[in-house]
């Protein structure tokens, strides 16, 4: 059985930050990627400094050169399925059925999207988004689409966009605003359609327009979508990590879960989005937690 000093589950920024950090200790590592990471649909990824408008696969491949130049550093794309506790260390089993055995399991698998209306997922990532700060500056200006279901997320996501385009419409398929947000966003100009939504009309990713059930058809070349999120998996309901009120893992802040060995980054944390670097950062932290827990384990 193959034996190693951590296992990293998830190659997004969190994991590939993690296994640097954790590859430069000298640590002898596996990091399990199955290339499901939520941003593969994006074209271009902003925000990273020094890597602005860089797409998601080239951002993964450079990481993954610069890991490749650590011999302790191992990568594979199996699927990680199981994870039982045997005494002291973990086993892992994959989808190929294989085993492996590790002293520390650091979880960034990070999270997936659920929208409101499917066709959504067809623009997702071109010309609908869900992130103002990742995409704002580039649909400045532009007759943007809201497409969102809840007041909470609806009056937020509006009040946040106005700053990169005033052309705002809100689509609520079929749920209510109540009045004192309907007026706020009258004396702004920002009309409400509270119908359902019935299809999104477009090219190759492209949004045209959004169909109404009315029989309405409002031309957007745009927009920001809230939708909900999800762990893509259940690693750490099988390990036991204890979760919040909010589903949240609970950590110490440096990474570390309720149990003993495991730790998260990303955000596999909190099931919410994140940014790159934020993410990136998560995953440097928690690395030197297990290094820390490691060096003290073994001096």
């Amino acid at each position: 059985m193959y034996q190693y000093d951590c296992i990293i589950i998830g190659g997004g920024s969190a994991g590939l930050s993690a296994a640097l950090t954790l590859g430069r200790a000298r640590r002898k590592i596996l990091l399990f990627d199955n290339g499901t990471n939520r941003n593969r649909v994006t074209q271009e990824s902003h925000g990273y400094v020094t890597r602005d408008g860089i797409k998601p696969h080239e951002f993964k491949e450079i990481a993954i050169t610069e890991l490749q130049s650590y011999p302790s550093i191992s990568i594979s794309d199996q699927t990680v399925i199981e994870i039982k506790k045997d005494d002291q260390q973990f086993v892992l089993n994959t989808s190929n059925n294989i085993s492996y055995l590790t002293e520390k399991i650091l979880l960034a698998t990070g999270i997936q999207e659920e929208f409101p209306i499917p066709q959504i997922r067809q623009y997702y990532g071109k010309s609908l988004f869900s992130c103002p700060y990742c995409d704002g500056w580039e649909l400045k200006d532009k007759p943007l689409a809201i497409i969102a279901e809840s007041e909470a997320h609806i009056n937020h996501m509006t009040k946040l966009l106005y700053n990169w385009s005033q052309d705002l419409i809100v689509f609520t398929n079929g749920h209510q605003l109540s009045d004192i947000i309907q007026n706020e966003f009258q004396r702004k100009k920002i009309m409400v359609y509270t119908a359902i939504i019935k299809n999104l009309h477009g090219d190759e990713g492209n949004l045209y327009s959004i169909e109404l059930e009315t029989g309405e058809n409002i031309v957007r070349s745009g927009g920001f979508v809230v939708p909900s999120f999800y762990r893509p998996n259940n690693l750490a309901i099988q390990l036991n990590c204890q979760v919040d009120e909010n589903g949240g893992i609970i950590t110490d802040n440096a990474g570390r879960t309720t149990v003993s060995g495991v730790y998260v980054a990303g955000e596999t944390e909190k099931a919410g989005p994140s940014s790159l670097m934020i993410a990136a950062a998560d995953g440097f932290k928690a690395a030197t937690s297990i290094n820390l827990d490691l060096t003290l384990l073994r001096f």
